[in-house]
């Protein structure tokens, strides 16, 4: 464990509703996202806006012009606060908040925002420039050369169900209970402080807020997800049902060191334990996660049966089995409120969520000392993995 004044710990996390792209969010932009998540998390915690060191921002399809920045400004932080915006496609919300940690670690003993954001919605059509000059429109950038294969994701996720044995029905399965568990969830109010509404669209009514998730269905059942066909290859296993959507999202932390959240007042919050970035095989992108959390838990002493919490991002259910089975976690144990596949996948935000979900349900049924465990795969073939552990700092 670091000293005190450089161990990083995660004192609040917010975020957006995760809304179903090009729906009710889908005229708002991405720093208009983030930046109604950067003024609650201050006035939540009682940080001056001129205490913070940096905002350090994932986002994975906008427009580049430092969308970190741009959000910081519109929050109203003074000109004085940079900001940083980070690119690692799915992955990115939660490398923002790993660099951020490792900056407190590093002795910067400073107050950081950290997190991702994605408007989906808004992204700007991309082109190349032909030989002519001419634009040459892509759906999505090249993530590896083509010696090593690039697949689609959906195609990467029927690569990892064949290579690893993941069964329709377990995929089907896993599905069913993330719908199930995010619906219940909601119902109860366990997402309600850890939403800040929105603006968005302009209905028949007039404007419309968005103040809760849009994505998980109340009519699916076994009988209704065994009806989808193939979404990606002739005889898969991998559907539409057992896939995520895509979504409009943002989410954020406030990261600082034990010392200085002492000083804040806070009175507990996740620590940072460790983290790992790992590369994989881009043909079985999927599996990246369960990579770097291996070498995670296995470099800080940590079995899987320890971990208390674990929040997985569900882009498909055929990685999420792969990855939990590797690494001895039932998938049960993860995503105890639903996961991507219900709520959806807002690329660059999705990593700040699933930080934003630990600390909710670490705070609902407080263990002193309980390890919780973060972790995604990353188009390209990466996984990036977090351990935190809940303290009380009082």
């Amino acid at each position: 464990m670091l000293p005190d004044d450089r161990q990083p710990v995660i004192i609040a996390a917010l975020r957006t509703p995760v809304c179903r792209a090009n729906g009710v969010l889908k005229t708002v932009r991405a720093h208009e996202l983030l930046a109604p998540v950067l003024r609650r998390l201050l006035s939540d915690t009682n940080v001056a806006p001129d205490m913070v060191a940096d905002v350090v921002i994932g986002n994975a399809v906008g427009g580049g012009g430092n969308v970190a920045r741009l959000a910081a400004l519109d929050a109203g932080l003074p000109v004085s606060v940079p900001g940083l915006t980070v690119d690692r496609q799915c992955g990115s919300g939660l490398d923002a908040i790993v660099l951020a940690s490792r900056l407190v670690a590093a002795g910067g003993d400073g107050v950081y925002l950290a997190g991702g954001v994605e408007s989906i919605s808004t992204a700007p059509l991309r082109a190349h420039r032909s030989r002519d000059g001419a634009p040459e429109f892509f759906a999505r950038a090249q993530f590896a050369p083509g010696r090593y294969g690039d697949p689609d994701m959906g195609a990467a996720a029927e690569n990892v169900a064949l290579e690893f044995g993941v069964s329709r029905d377990r995929q089907d399965a896993v599905a069913l209970r993330s719908h199930q568990r995010a619906l219940a969830s909601a119902a109860a109010g366990f997402f309600d402080a850890e939403i800040v509404a929105l603006p968005g669209g302009s209905g028949p009514d007039g404007a419309i807020t968005a103040g809760s998730d849009d994505g998980p269905r109340r009519g699916l059942t076994a009988a209704v997800l065994a009806r989808f066909p193939p979404a990606f290859a002739a005889g898969g296993t991998v559907t539409a049902g057992n896939s995520c959507f895509d979504a409009d999202g943002a989410a954020a932390v406030v990261i600082t060191s034990v010392k200085r959240a002492r000083e804040l007042g806070a009175g507990d919050g996740l620590l940072v334990r460790g983290t790992d970035t790992a590369g994989v095989a881009p043909q079985l992108l999927g599996i990246g996660a369960a990579v770097a959390a291996e070498r995670l838990l296995e470099r800080s002493g940590v079995t899987a049966a320890e971990l208390g919490l674990v929040e997985f991002n569900e882009a498909f259910a055929s990685q999420t089995i792969a990855c939990l089975d590797q690494l001895g976690i039932a998938p049960e144990r993860a995503n105890l409120d639903g996961g991507a596949l219900a709520l959806g996948h807002a690329y660059g935000a999705s990593g700040a969520v699933l930080i934003t979900r630990l600390l909710a349900q670490a705070r609902r049924s407080p263990v002193e000392g309980q390890l919780a465990l973060a972790l995604i795969s990353i188009a390209g073939g990466m996984g990036t993995a977090a351990l935190l552990e809940y303290r009380n700092l009082s």
